[in-house]
């Protein structure tokens, strides 16, 4: 029916051009030759598409948020993202985290805090979450000052608190209402970024909870190169415009760690030999919390590092560098490395795989075990094989995808 409506109202319009260019005969201007029934509904329907892309665009790019390195623009080793909170708006540079929930937000006498500081007196839709509100309940060891709900966490080495509030966020030109956030009042330690964190992990408190009825659940990423200057990446929010051309590994949950993003990691190749790993170190346990992503990968990382270090030659002479283990002085030529997950294989190129110094005179493999008292490592290195690839997260489906995307600029 919207259908027939549609094409009456073009061909009125159409009948009403014919009717306009027969007047203009007076002037002496040759009336343009008819459509035919054919050519018309031809051309109504490439309009119509058309239409439909551009709408398509809008919507699509409504959800779209850039992306930078943070080492260039904030030094923080993170990804951050633009966001602007409060009204009128003030803008923050967020680090991205798909294994932390609640965002945090420096703000004003922030005690160890950046000098960039939120200010919530100057926001008119600010206010604090109170003790007996069900956020309070979400957060990390909630206490209560007065009536104000506070928390406080731990992130890498730093130690944060905050008291709980809402303000409005807007991410690309999607406002969010009544957001809610922790209000950064003291922090310690070297770890915590400089501006804030937006958390995308799938907790009650997360981008993902809270947005979960206008961006049902799904999101992807795409992360530049950490050496670009430019807002390159992109974060895109809801199901519109994700990737039609992905494969996709399934999502699992883990009860002990529900924020967290688990997938099936069975096997790792690399070149073309898939390395001797012991089961353990990729099983997927609920109920300890282990995972092949986040937790006992210390047996797969030293199995792949010495393949790597056999296919590269085993006469080089291996350095360190930091925190990497297996660097080299000369000119190597790096086997590729592939993830084989449940119904999907990622082959990572050498960009993933390689990381130079500043003088490009020692090259590492951009892996690295995590220290004894942290118990994750592809934490560490997921940023550097994350690169250039769109990682789409699927909630409603329970799925995670990849597919390669260059976005470095």
């Amino acid at each position: 029916m919207k259908l027939s409506i549609l094409l009456t109202i073009l061909l009125l319009l159409v009948v009403q051009s014919e009717q306009h260019s027969s007047t203009l005969q007076v002037f002496h201007v040759k009336p343009p030759k008819p459509l035919s029934w054919q050519d018309t509904v031809l051309q109504m329907q490439a309009k119509d598409e058309g239409r439909l892309q551009y709408l398509t665009s809008l919507v699509a790019g409504r959800s779209v948020v850039p992306i930078a390195s943070g080492r260039q623009i904030i030094q923080s080793p993170t990804y951050i993202v633009r966001a602007k909170i409060g009204n009128p708006p003030q803008t923050l540079l967020l680090a991205m985290d798909t294994s932390n929930d609640v965002a945090w937000i420096p703000c004003t006498s922030c005690d160890g805090c950046s000098s960039t500081l939120f200010a919530p007196l100057g926001s008119t839709s600010f206010r604090n979450v109170t003790c007996g509100s069900p956020q309070c309940y979400q957060v990390p060891n909630p206490s209560c000052s007065g009536s104000a709900c506070s928390f406080n966490l731990t992130y890498g080495s730093s130690s944060i608190a905050a008291n709980l509030a809402q303000d409005t966020i807007t991410l690309a030109t999607d406002p969010i209402p009544s957001y809610t956030f922790g209000c950064v009042s003291k922090t310690t330690g070297p770890s915590t970024p400089p501006q804030g964190l937006l958390g995308l992990g799938r907790g009650p408190l997360s981008l993902l909870s809270q947005t979960q009825n206008l961006y049902q659940s799904t999101f992807s990423y795409c992360l530049p190169s950490f050496k670009s200057l430019n807002f390159s990446g992109s974060l895109r929010l809801g199901p519109v415009a994700q990737p039609i051309r992905i494969k996709f590994t399934p999502l699992l949950k883990n009860p002990r760690r529900s924020s967290l993003y688990y997938v099936n990691l069975v096997a790792i190749r690399v070149g073309r030999r898939v390395v001797d790993i012991p089961p353990a170190a990729l099983a997927f346990n609920p109920t300890t919390g282990a995972g092949t992503i986040f937790d006992s990968v210390s047996p797969a990382y030293v199995a792949v590092r010495d393949e790597f270090r056999r296919r590269v030659g085993a006469n080089l002479t291996v350095t360190s560098l930091g925190g990497f283990d297996t660097c080299y002085t000369v000119p190597i030529v790096a086997p590729t490395i592939t993830f084989m997950f449940s119904g999907m294989n990622v082959t990572l190129p050498q960009d993933n795989i390689l990381i130079h110094s500043t003088a490009g005179s020692t090259t590492c493999l951009a892996m690295a075990a995590a220290p004894d008292n942290v118990n994750s490592v592809l934490n560490v290195i997921a940023n550097m094989q994350q690169q250039n690839h769109r990682v789409l997260f699927d909630i409603p489906n329970s799925r995670l995808g990849v597919a390669r995307e260059l976005c470095t600029k």
